[in-house]
C-alpha cells in the first residue's frame, strides 16, 4: 500500500456503520438493505473485522483507480482510435494522458486488495461480525453485481441479513443485561 502515489483510502468504516455500509453494498435488495440499518453499540476487538476494514479501504481504492482507467482508455481511443491503427499516436496520446500509469496504478490497486483479502480469509473470525464482515468480502469480491439473481449469490445476501440480525438481537439483550445488572447495583446500594 505504501508504494501507491494515490494514498486516498475510505474514512474508517466503524463497527457502528457496519450495518449502513453492508447495505449500501446491495442497494438493489430493498428487504435485506431494510434489515441491515440498526445501529450497533457494542465494541469489537475481532481482528477479522478490522482487517475487513483494510479490505474495504483496498477495495475502495482498487474501484476508483479501475475507473480512472477505463475514462482514460476511453478518452485515449476518442483521440486517436485503435493502438493497432495508430501506434505511434496512441504512444504520444498515452503519454499524454498517462493511460499507462493509469493501467499500473490499477494493478498495483488489484494486487493490494487480493493481499488484504487472502490475509482476511486467513483470519479466523471471532464474533458474529467478523464471520459477517468476512461474508461481505466475499460476496463483493466475487459476485458478478450487486443485483445478480443466480445461485448463490441471493442466499448469500439473505445469510449476511440473518447475521446481522442476529447480532443486533444479541447486542440488544446484552445492553438490556448490562442496563439491569447496573440498576440492581444500584439499588443494592441503596439498601
Amino acid at each position: 500500500m505504501a508504494d501507491s502515489d494515490n494514498s486516498r483510502t475510505l474514512s474508517p468504516v466503524t463497527l457502528r456503520d457496519l450495518h449502513s455500509f453492508v447495505a449500501a453494498s446491495f442497494p438493489t435488495h430493498p428487504e435485506l438493505a431494510h434489515r441491515l440499518t440498526a445501529p450497533l453499540d457494542i465494541r469489537n476487538d475481532d481482528l477479522a473485522f478490522t482487517i475487513w476494514r483494510h479490505w474495504c479501504a483496498a477495495r475502495h481504492q482498487l474501484i476508483e483507480s479501475c475507473l480512472r482507467q477505463q475514462g482514460l482508455e476511453k478518452r485515449l481511443f476518442a483521440m486517436v482510435g485503435s493502438p493497432l491503427d495508430a501506434p505511434e499516436a496512441w504512444k504520444a496520446a498515452d503519454e499524454q494522458i498517462g493511460y499507462g500509469k493509469a493501467v499500473k496504478e490499477e494493478e498495483r490497486a488489484a494486487a493490494t486488495e487480493d493481499d488484504v483479502a487472502d490475509a482476511l480469509w486467513h483470519t479466523p473470525a471471532e464474533s458474529i461480525v467478523g464471520a459477517t464482515a468476512k461474508l461481505h468480502a466475499i460476496l463483493t469480491k466475487w459476485q458478478p453485481s450487486a443485483s445478480s439473481d443466480e445461485h448463490p449469490w441471493p442466499q448469500l445476501r439473505s445469510v449476511i441479513a440473518d447475521l446481522l440480525k442476529i447480532d443486533v438481537e444479541i447486542s440488544s439483550r446484552g445492553s438490556v443485561h448490562r442496563q439491569s445488572t447496573a440498576a440492581r447495583r444500584g439499588a443494592f446500594r441503596d439498601v
